[in-house]
């Protein structure tokens, strides 16, 4: 992580598809710089969601009037529910209707839903052109905006139908993070744990210590977390950009999330920060089981969860709680599934996760009846 005067720059290094991440406080306001060469003489289009376009979408188009060729807006409805087959061709044909070339540069104003929705129609269009991540929540800024995951959701599934397609700048604003519902802040928060206790017991440790002053917004223990956040996923993302080995260790609490997430219907009960600390404990709670990990261990996360004011148990869930049946069926529809057998990211201890594969049915249904 490569400090600035105040915040840092993190490189992503992908070769050809290499770009940095900025974050600062006031980057909005500062990144002119940064955008020049991406956008200059160039139409430019801002996609954002109903709830974001009044808080941050003047000082967007702003940023980039100066030198753009053009900039129009795109506003999309707020929440889950947009990551859409629907919402995906209105986008497409909006933007087409504009006349664009591939010289053109959509930027994504939002948070994950946003970020994963621009990021795949900016993947799609004209077989691809380039786009600009400047996430607003804690959540994007911390996992969703970095590494190229782009993509909708489908009746069978969240995030079943994307690309990987790589932004050319991320733009993290620390100054946005004041805006979140205190909610929303929490669930981004839970990314961040994932990131220590999937691979640096260090970066756990610290959080135990600022959690609290990080939630409470302070601007440097926000940076340095989203900071930490962001090199961790950058490297793995190097090292594997299309998911084909450790890459998949980010996913780590997720298969037990995006089934509990599908189980609520993406309604806004559940948010998918929420699901994942759920998922966390589940997943450290399932490799005890197996015995790859310790119950000292799944004390302490949950403990941690429970002081960040998080969901800790499936009965904590605003959309209650599913038969194993049901979530086992959610869990067959997850990407890492191979060849009809369960994957899962399970754990030997905070900060050593690992990729299990062939996980019996009856184990994971043994588990889930527990609870």
């Amino acid at each position: 992580m490569t400090p600035t005067t105040q915040g840092h720059v993190i490189a992503v290094g992908l070769g050809t598809n290499s770009y940095d991440i900025h974050i600062d406080s006031d980057v909005l306001g500062t990144a002119q710089s940064l955008v020049a060469p991406i956008a200059t003489d160039r139409k430019v289009v801002i996609i954002t969601d109903s709830h974001v376009a009044p808080l941050h979408l003047a000082k967007t188009e702003q940023l980039f009037s100066p030198m753009a060729a053009s900039v129009h807006s795109l506003i999309v409805p707020a929440g889950e529910a947009s990551k859409s087959f629907s919402s995906y061709h209105n986008l497409i044909e909006d933007i087409l209707g504009l006349g664009i070339d591939r010289q053109a540069v959509l930027v994504a104003l939002g948070g994950g839903v946003v970020g994963d929705l621009a990021g795949f129609v900016a993947a799609s269009l004209l077989r691809g052109i380039r786009f600009i991540q400047i996430p607003t929540s804690l959540l994007a800024q911390v996992d969703s905006s970095v590494g190229g995951k782009t993509g909708i959701n489908s009746a069978h599934g969240k995030n079943l139908v994307g690309a990987f397609h790589q932004p050319s700048l991320v733009l993290a604003d620390i100054d946005l993070l004041a805006s979140l519902p205190e909610r929303e802040l929490r669930a981004g928060y839970a990314e961040i744990v994932k990131y220590g206790l999937l691979g640096d017991a260090d970066f756990f440790e610290w959080l135990e210590a600022n959690g609290t002053a990080l939630l409470s917004g302070t601007p440097d223990i926000l940076a340095e977390a989203v900071g930490r956040s962001c090199q961790a996923k950058a490297d793995i993302v190097a090292e594997d950009e299309k998911e084909q080995g450790r890459r998949a260790l980010l996913n780590l609490g997720h298969t037990f999330a995006h089934a509990f997430e599908a189980e609520a219907g993406y309604d806004g009960r559940l948010l998918h920060g929420e699901a994942v600390a759920v998922g966390l404990r589940c997943a450290f709670e399932f490799s005890e089981q197996l015995g790859f990990a310790s119950g000292q261990d799944t004390g302490r996360i949950i403990a941690h969860l429970r002081t960040a004011g998080l969901l800790s148990s499936v009965h904590d869930m605003p959309a209650g709680w599913a038969s194993p049946d049901r979530l086992i069926s959610h869990m067959y529809k997850d990407k890492k599934v191979q060849s009809g057998s369960l994957t899962f990211i399970l754990a030997h201890q905070i900060g050593e996760a690992f990729v299990a594969r062939n996980i019996a049915e009856a184990d994971i249904r043994h588990y889930l009846e527990q609870l």
